[in-house]
């Protein structure tokens, strides 16, 4: 596998840049990245031309449109769309190409609304996704119906990974679209260095989350191209699980915000709660994830106070 063309799409963003950096430190010898403004993935052309350029043995395709939730208010034709349309296309011209294997990366925003903590891969078709999120869920997991459909029918190598909510240094800190982490840790940062005594949280606090640390997430993503070679959607996390109000109480205090928290609650609260299985990960290729949710958060908390000054 060290000596095959890999080619990441989306390489340029969050994930990509850690995946690439643990590839290289592994001892990958081939590793290129294919991203805007060179590639767009909508666009069929670009695909063709993708795959024509760089000839990659192996695809994992990390390249998304995504946001939090205002975002995914906002644009919920745009998230459905791109994200089919890279998603299919890519898949498609892999298999046409003939490669050797596909990585396909969903998320956990394809479960139920009212999925069963911990979520269990089984539950991925009991229920409707959460709204704010069903655009954007319901088109990523298309590529597993794909991914199983070219499996069974033209013997196609492509397996289909769900990571829960990913945070850690170059995180995405844009208000705009940023996730919940970024975002707080924005907020309260920007706060302290500004003597401000409030910040505005969305929602009321009672929705839980998991949280993954991406550098653990590029090693899960890594074991599971080099070991798991079935369609069937696998889970990928750290399996715990934090309400919003217990996140934002633990950020405060690493940042060392003193002032007051208000809780808009007119705002959407998103999936009521959100937790992994992950048995099946450490059963098929022995992925456990390592760092701590402190450690991580103490990590990006001080990657963003670098970068911010």
């Amino acid at each position: 596998m060290r000596e095959k063309r890999i080619i990441v799409t989306g390489g340029k963003g969050f994930l990509g840049k850690h995946l690439t950096g643990k590839l290289t430190d592994k001892g990958y010898k081939h590793i290129l990245v294919a991203d805007l403004p060179d590639y767009n993935f909508v666009e069929l052309p670009d695909i063709k031309r993708m795959y024509d350029d760089l000839e990659p043995e192996v695809v994992i395709h990390l390249a998304a449109k995504v946001g939090g939730i205002g975002f995914n208010e906002r644009n919920p034709a745009t998230l459905f769309y791109e994200n089919l349309m890279m998603g299919v296309q890519l898949l498609h011209e892999g298999y046409l190409k003939k490669i050797d294997k596909f990585v396909a990366i969903g998320t956990i925003c394809a479960y139920p609304k009212f999925t069963p903590v911990p979520f269990k891969e089984d539950d991925l078709w009991n229920g409707y996704p959460e709204e704010t999120n069903a655009p954007y869920g319901l088109a990523k997991k298309m590529m597993l119906v794909q991914s199983q459909a070219y499996r069974r029918q033209y013997g196609f190598n492509s397996i289909f990974l769900l990571p829960v909510n990913l945070y850690g240094p170059g995180d995405n800190f844009d208000p705009e679209s940023s996730h919940v982490i970024p975002a707080l840790i924005k907020k309260c940062v920007d706060a302290v260095e500004n003597h401000e005594q409030e910040i505005e949280v969305w929602g009321t606090g009672e929705a839980t989350r998991e949280f993954f640390y991406v550098a653990d997430a590029a090693e899960a993503i890594i074991s599971a191209m080099e070991h798991y070679e079935k369609s069937d959607p696998i889970n990928i996390g750290a399996g715990f699980e934090i309400s919003i109000r217990d996140l934002v109480a633990l950020i405060v205090e690493l940042t060392g915000f003193n002032g007051n928290v208000v809780w808009d609650t007119s705002r959407p609260d998103g999936q009521p709660r959100r937790m992994l299985d992950t048995k099946k990960a450490y059963n098929e290729f022995g992925f456990t994830a390592k760092t701590g949710f402190r450690d991580g958060l103490k990590k990006t908390i001080e990657w963003y106070r670098e970068i911010s000054k």
